[in-house]
Formats: C-alpha cells, sequence, structure tokens
C-alpha cells in the first residue's frame, strides 16, 4: 500500500485534438472497421493525454479549455483487449473505458493527423516495452536470492603461497637458460631450426698490444747482397773478376766501363782529356 502511494504520474503523450464515436456492438470476430462509423459528426471533440502510474498507462479523455476529464481507459497490457486497432484505418482505435464504479464500454476515437496515431501507438508501445524489461529484472533478481551463495572468502587462519621466482612457461616446463657468449653478454636461445649466430670477437685491448714483442728484422749477408749485384750486371765475367788497385784513377773506371761494350762505338771521354 505504501509503494504504490509512492508512485507518480508521468506523462507519455499528449495530443491536442481526438474524436470520439459512438460504435455499434461488434456482431463477429472480424473486428472493427472505421468505414462503420460516423466518421464525419463525432460524438465528442477534446484533447488526448496518455500517462503512466507503476506499470498501468492511462487514456485521459479531456476537455481542450478546462481541463475536465470526459472519459479514461486503464491500460494493462498492450496490445489487449483494453486498445485494439481498426481493420480499415491506422488512425483510428477503439478503447475500453471504465468509470469509477466499474462500469466500462467500448468507443472509437480518431486522429486528424496520421503522425498524431503513430504518436499515440508509440507511446504504449515503449511503456509496455520497460514492463516486460522490469519484469524480467526483478525476476532474475528474486532467482538470484533465492541460490546458495557462494563463499570465496578465507577461513580462519586459511593462508595462500606464491611462488614467483620459479615461474613457469606457457607449456608446464621450466623456463629455458639464457646462452653467455664471450665477453659477458648475455644472449637468447636460438628459435627451432635455426643457426647460432656467432658473436663478434672484441678488438685487443692497449695491455695486449704493449705486451707485444716485434721480432727485429732478419739482415742479409753481405755476400748475399754482393751476388745479387754481379747477377743484375751485364759486363763479361773476367772484367768483374778483375783485381782493382788502390791507386787507379777513380775517372778511369768510366771509360774502361764504356770500352768494354762491343757493339758500341768508341767516344771521346772528356774526362780523360782533362
Amino acid at each position: 500500500m505504501a509503494a504504490a502511494e509512492l508512485e507518480y504520474e508521468s506523462v507519455l503523450c499528449v495530443k491536442p485534438d481526438v474524436n470520439v464515436y459512438r460504435i455499434p456492438p461488434r456482431t463477429s470476430n472480424r473486428g472493427y472497421r472505421a468505414s462503420d462509423w460516423k466518421l464525419d459528426h463525432p460524438d465528442w471533440t477534446g484533447r488526448l493525454r496518455v500517462t503512466s502510474k507503476g506499470k498501468t498507462a492511462y487514456i485521459k479523455l479531456e476537455d481542450k479549455v478546462s481541463g475536465e476529464l470526459f472519459a479514461q481507459a486503464p491500460i494493462d497490457q498492450y496490445p489487449g483487449i483494453a486498445v485494439e486497432t481498426v481493420a480499415d484505418s491506422s488512425r483510428y482505435f477503439v478503447i475500453r473505458i471504465q468509470d469509477g464504479t466499474g462500469r466500462s464500454a467500448f468507443i472509437g476515437i480518431g486522429f486528424t493527423d496520421r503522425g498524431d496515431a503513430f504518436d499515440f501507438n508509440v507511446s504504449l508501445q515503449d511503456h509496455f516495452k520497460w514492463v516486460k524489461q522490469e519484469t524480467e529484472i526483478s525476476k532474475e533478481s528474486q532467482e538470484a536470492d533465492t541460490r546458495p551463495k557462494l563463499d570465496l572468502g578465507f577461513k580462519e587462519g586459511q593462508t595462500i603461497k606464491l611462488n614467483i621466482g620459479n615461474m613457469t612457461s606457457k607449456k608446464g616446463g621450466a623456463a629455458k637458460p639464457r646462452v653467455s657468449g664471450s665477453g659477458g653478454l648475455s644472449l637468447l636461445p636460438p628459435p627451432p631450426g635455426g643457426k647460432t649466430a656467432v658473436p663478434p670477437i672484441p678488438p685487443p685491448s692497449s695491455t695486449a698490444i704493449a705486451n707485444h714483442v716485434t721480432p727485429p728484422p732478419v739482415q742479409k749477408s753481405s755476400n748475399a747482397s754482393n751476388a745479387d749485384i754481379l747477377l743484375d750486371l751485364d759486363a763479361p765475367a773476367a772484367a768483374s773478376k778483375a783485381p782493382v788497385s788502390a791507386t787507379t784513377d777513380l775517372w778511369g773506371d768510366f771509360s774502361t766501363a764504356s770500352s768494354a761494350v762491343p757493339n758500341q762505338a768508341p767516344q771521346q771521354s772528356n774526362w780523360v782529356q782533362f
């Protein structure tokens, strides 16, 4: 009772022009037809207001000027017996009105504009769609309360141990150690089927260069150098074996060497004349 008193009324749709018709009783199950009504002579004209209070919607027919209530149709379900569409038009509906004493009657309503009829229809659809969602949510919450609750908390004195240092791989095996190369560098293991790259050789340090001893060069003997000189000369062997006197004139050696060539014509030596 207290929850019903706390519910507030909300306005879903307001249309300023609506026509009300008296309709003949339905004699068959074929549905209502607006062509059977006196559409040119409505029995009442006023304003239509759609409101909701809780899960129930209300169609209220009110006076345009004073706002006095002419008739009211409570709706518990849509589509349903409280609101029905006609078979031959989308602008006309049949609603069931009720008074405070419990009496009810069916009347026809119609809109001049087709857009007003569309808004009236959508407002009722949206409201009862919300009602359906609220019902499902409340039902799920009730089922969740009846289920046994799962206690995932730690019991008194219960502990948990985490071993983070020795983490295993995804396949469950131990982690593979890294290959350590030269120079203290840590290298990753090669991929499956691949080749291991050889690390580069580091350059020698300055201490190793300082400690390196270079062997002295090997000197050739004087006899070997004289033999090479004798082989390069084109002079006869007898001339090379002739002893050289210490008192021989140095300028005369040039004239002797030039006269030893057989095919060269004798030239006058300016050095001898000097």
